[in-house]
């Protein structure tokens, strides 16, 4: 008979979000449930109840979990892209990808569908974080760092929006379905070129 594996309270809250991830991602933000998840990872219901409290627990701490996910990644593209090792797109697509496949945009739709606005925080304060902590040292001074948040509020609204509408919108405006991408990559290298110049 074989036993199942012990974790600690740290792996197995990442196993259940790791899995509530996998379900967003195959089948949809409404298939993230304490029930599903607990299935997955061969755990009860209970021990999940234990972890997140209740299914907008879970899904916030989803939300949190992504945001970390996806903004670390895109900080490593925006570091690479300034040591001349990435590109402007790569951190473009890396957002977009976060809100299209990843599920992040169809999550926080649904979150706000069913009432649950404040599990967007998460998303809010790590892309916040994100910014804060790659905006290179030039935009410290006021108008070039409120530039900066301008900019990223702009690439995660373009990220958003081309996850929910942008195959369709694109397609009845006779565009190509990177147009979005296309937009953002011009928006963002003209803004990484302003706040990287001397005064």
């Amino acid at each position: 008979m074989a036993t199942r594996k012990r974790l600690s309270p740290q792996e197995s809250r990442l196993a259940a979000l790791e899995a509530a991830r996998g379900l967003l991602i195959e089948t949809g933000p409404q298939s993230v449930t304490l029930k599903a998840v607990s299935g997955r990872i061969g755990r009860t219901h209970a021990n999940l109840l234990h972890h997140f409290g209740s299914a907008a627990g879970l899904q916030k701490a989803l939300a949190g979990h992504l945001a970390e996910t996806v903004c670390s990644t895109i900080a490593d593209a925006v570091r690479a892209s300034r040591a001349g090792l990435g590109s402007p797109r790569e951190v473009v697509d890396l957002a977009f990808d976060a809100f299209d496949k990843e599920g992040a945009g169809a999550l926080a739709s649904w979150m706000i569908l069913t009432g649950n606005e404040d599990a967007l925080t998460p998303i809010v304060e790590a892309i916040h974080k994100l910014v804060d902590e790659i905006a290179p040292e030039e935009a410290t001074h006021e108008g070039n760092a409120a530039q900066v948040h301008e900019e990223t509020l702009a690439l995660v609204l373009m990220a958003m929006g081309d996850a929910l509408i942008g195959n369709a919108l694109s397609r009845s405006l006779g565009l190509p379905p990177t147009a979005a991408r296309d937009r953002a990559e011009r928006m963002l290298v003209r803004s990484l070129d302003l706040v990287t110049q001397p005064d």
